[in-house]
């Protein structure tokens, strides 16, 4: 096992931290298949009483996927590269949510994408004021993935759709709010907080380092957010913003736009279905429909160029805007993937 995840037990607690703080700790295969062997080994481990999970470094827990690796198996046409890496993260994800144990994850710093997976679905979620939590693949040609379109479909009203089809960058309070979270620690008691659960093995004692945290932006807006992202498609939220002409609205806009239209409009698809189906193998089913085919038939590709290889910030999207944007499109990338489909058959 390379370096870049560190599995050891201590006291109570089975530890993981992610360890490439120069790359935001990106996570790799070769790291989601640690976690997940640390994780079946402890699950039947009556010496490990809870899981913490962190990083090294204070800028991020975890700035998502390491997806220049992708790109380049990608470009070479070799998409299965990157349907076996999310095949395997997404099983990850679905192990995290039914861990039988208490799973702690520390979410100091950056937490996006592939982040949240590791922490999001994990019983007990803490960010602290330098927490910045967002799903922004549709800036990268994706959707919301890692089972994010649970955590988006079941949020307060409409703030899913929002915050899925903008990337918005939550603090503290709004990743409580929007339930990425569950409790604000402040930063300079992580350490503490971890001596504590290491000793005792009790994920009770969080609550006695829980803070009120900083005031965040969701809870005012929510008003406009529910009116504005209402609508039965991409192109009806798009009209609206365009009618209702106020600034949050014209920001909003251009945040959706930045992004790639069939993923925005695969993204509110996937919510809405999901919403129907709350469950976490619903969520990852239906997301990898999607990133099973984002190579080819989606933006992917265009989305990592632009934005982490030549880093033009200029992507030219298979289609330019979400009006021009035909259902058959988000229909096919959609559609049920016969003998590839997501099966959770060979785990527990």
């Amino acid at each position: 096992m390379s370096d870049d995840v560190l599995i050891r037990v201590e006291g109570w607690a089975g530890r993981i931290t992610l360890n490439r703080p120069k790359a935001l700790n990106a996570l790799t295969w070769e790291m989601a298949r640690a976690i997940e062997a640390a994780l079946r080994d402890w699950a039947a481990d009556d010496a490990v009483a809870l899981v913490i999970i962190d990083a090294t470094g204070e800028r991020a827990f975890c700035a998502g996927g390491d997806i220049a690796e992708l790109y380049q198996y990608g470009r070479a046409g070799d998409f299965a590269y990157g349907q076996r890496f999310w095949a395997e993260e997404y099983c990850l994800n679905r192990l995290i949510a039914h861990y039988d144990k208490p799973y702690v994850a520390l979410m100091d710093g950056i937490v996006m994408g592939g982040g949240v997976g590791l922490a999001a679905h994990g019983g007990h979620r803490i960010v602290t004021e330098r927490s910045m939590v967002a799903m922004p693949e549709c800036g990268i040609g994706l959707v919301p993935d890692v089972g994010g379109s649970l955590i988006l479909a079941t949020a307060p009203g409409r703030l899913g759709e929002y915050i899925g089809t903008t990337g918005f960058r939550m603090g503290s309070a709004d990743a409580i709010l929007a339930g990425f979270a569950d409790v604000c620690v402040p930063s300079e008691r992580l350490a503490d907080l971890v001596d504590r659960l290491i000793e005792t093995g009790d994920a009770a004692t969080i609550d006695a380092f829980a803070e009120t945290p900083p005031e965040g932006e969701l809870a005012g807006r929510r008003d406009a957010i529910d009116q504005l992202f209402g609508g039965p498609s991409a192109a009806a939220i798009v009209a609206a913003l365009e009618a209702d002409g106020s600034e949050f609205a014209k920001t909003t806009l251009k945040a959706i736009r930045r992004g790639s239209p069939i993923s925005v409009a695969a993204t509110l698809a996937i919510l809405r279905a999901v919403r129907d189906d709350p469950t976490i193998e619903n969520a990852l089913a239906r997301e990898y429909r999607f990133t099973f085919r984002s190579q080819e038939q989606g933006d992917f590709l265009e989305g990592i160029r632009a934005a982490v290889i030549d880093k033009d910030r200029q992507p030219q999207w298979s289609v330019a805007r979400i009006e021009d944007l035909p259902q058959e499109r988000v229909d096919a990338i959609l559609a049920p993937l016969g003998d590839d489909e997501l099966t959770w058959e060979d785990q527990a």
